[in-house]
């Protein structure tokens, strides 16, 4: 079955579309916009690690893809480079479409690896994980949101929430007009299309040292000097097996 998006693309090449989340398409009147979201994930990784008492972090992913595991690895590697010694704990929710709205399989995953130690869990899961941001809320783990700020959903218990800055790579479209270009786009840490959520519901949690650590990556990773992996590279991940 042919894609629907690249059907009507092809089918009005006068108009100049902008994909969010899209760029595999050939088409030459597309602007396609794909997030660094490893990059976003190795800054909540290194404020895991940080937060943790533990020493054992979790993450629950919805949908077993390829993008899941690249936010995994991301953030693993963040944990990774707090504390080489910590355990990340990984499980998917599933391997079809239903993965992404079972907060009730979330928040089961989320008591199995409290039981293991963890005491930080980071979703990437839809709405799976607003069982796993509830659960740790009851057990009284932190956990991290993703994509938008969640922080909101459980305050002073969600540590923080990576962000996928769609509202950035939006207006930057929208304000070009009729000057936009067409092509693939990638929003990283450089582009302010990925970060970490800081507000008034989880400043008591982050401290200064946190804070610190974790803006310092950021300019590392936007110098060149860190090089965070990602999944795509090659399949696999350096320090997270699946």
């Amino acid at each position: 079955m042919a894609n629907p998006l690249s059907a009507v693309v092809q089918d009005y090449p006068d108009t100049t579309f902008v994909a969010i989340d899209v760029t595999w398409l050939e088409a030459p009147n597309i602007r396609q916009i794909g997030f660094a979201e490893h990059e976003g994930s190795y800054l909540v990784g290194i404020l895991a690690a940080m937060a943790s008492q533990s020493g054992t972090v979790g993450f629950v992913g919805g949908m077993d893809v390829p993008l899941i595991r690249h936010f995994a690895c991301g953030y693993a590697q963040g944990v990774k480079a707090v504390n080489p010694a910590a355990t990340v704990i990984a499980n998917m929710t599933g391997t079809t479409a239903a993965a992404w709205n079972d907060p009730v399989k979330g928040s089961e995953l989320t008591k199995a690896q409290i039981s293991r130690g963890v005491d930080v869990v980071y979703a990437a899961a839809g709405g799976t994980g607003v069982g796993v941001l509830q659960t740790a809320s009851d057990e009284g783990i932190l956990s991290i949101g993703v994509d938008s700020n969640q922080n909101y959903v459980h305050p002073g218990s969600v540590l923080t929430s990576m962000l996928k800055r769609v509202d950035i790579a939006v207006y930057d479209a929208l304000k070009a007009g009729d000057d936009i270009e067409t092509g693939v786009f990638m929003f990283g840490l450089s582009e302010e299309g990925v970060g970490y959520a800081l507000d008034e519901h989880n400043a008591a949690l982050i401290t200064d040292e946190m804070k610190q650590a974790a803006d310092a990556a950021r300019e590392q990773i936007i110098n060149g000097e860190i090089k965070v992996v990602s999944y795509y590279d090659n399949d696999s991940c350096p320090v997270l097996n699946f």
